[in-house]
């Protein structure tokens, strides 16, 4: 499976942006999805997961309420919507797709990785 995200780029805080990671080579709806982002000089962390159905989601504390991931299995995309920006989300964006079909928070259960997508928000 391959894992192309997009959408990164450079906002002001309180502004949105969205994510969309494309995958080709494996059956799509099999996966559970997941975003990860690494900030310069911090590990790289779990930010949102989804399910193979759509239907279950999970989120890291900091982005609840600010941040939606879904997915579209038709067209084999998974989504980050990330509004109100605040610097600290600044980090390269990743994707991953794991064989858990409700997804999770352990980046080593995830098999396949996306190339990530840098985002930064200014203050």
């Amino acid at each position: 499976v391959q894992l192309q995200a997009s959408g990164g780029g450079l906002v002001q805080a309180g502004a949105s942006l969205r994510l969309a990671c494309e995958a080709s080579g494996g059956i799509f709806s099999r996966y559970g999805m997941a975003w990860f982002r690494q900030a310069p000089g911090k590990e790289r962390e779990f930010v949102a997961t989804i399910a193979w159905t759509g239907t279950v989601t999970d989120y890291i504390d900091s982005v609840k309420g600010r941040f939606t991931i879904s997915r579209d299995n038709a067209k084999n995309t998974v989504y980050l919507q990330m509004n109100s920006l605040k610097p600290e989300d600044t980090a390269v964006y990743y994707c991953a797709a794991t064989r858990s079909l409700y997804g999770g928070t352990y980046p080593g259960d995830y098999v396949y990785w996306g190339q990530g997508t840098l985002v930064t928000v200014s203050s």
